[in-house]
This record gives C-alpha cells, sequence and structure tokens, in this order.
C-alpha cells in the first residue's frame, strides 16, 4: 500500500535526507521515496499508519503537512 503526502518547508537535500529517515522510523513504514523540489514524499506502507502519526513526525522534523 502506498500513500502521498506533501510536505511543506524542505529546501535542500540535507532536508530531504533528514525527513526519509523521520518517516522510515515510523512502525509500519517500509519505505520513503521524498523528493525536496517537489515537496513531495511516496510512501510504501507495511500496515496500516495513522495520519496523524504521520504528521507528528513531520512537525518534529521541522516541517509541516500541506494540505490538498
Amino acid at each position: 500500500m502506498t500513500r502521498k503526502i506533501r510536505i511543506e518547508g524542505m529546501k535542500c537535500t540535507h532536508c530531504q535526507q533528514r525527513m526519509k529517515k523521520a518517516l522510515e522510523a515510523i512502525d509500519g513504514i517500509k519505505s520513503a521515496d521524498v523528493i525536496f523540489e517537489s515537496g513531495e514524499a511516496v510512501l510504501e506502507l507495511e500496515k496500516d499508519v495513522s495520519n496523524a502519526i504521520i504528521a507528528d513526525t513531520v512537525k518534529k522534523a521541522g516541517f509541516s503537512i500541506k494540505a490538498d
């Protein structure tokens, strides 16, 4: 199962790597493909992960979720 999210505030590859590491540390996320240029992340999920957990992780990494 995949989920796509939009992230605000990433400005460089360092931001991209920090966000990738934080997302992949969440139980249930198998991998995260994060692209700072587009502000998107595609998450490969092993099980259902709540939006609140993902949003909290993004916030703790210093970024925010952009609502569509």
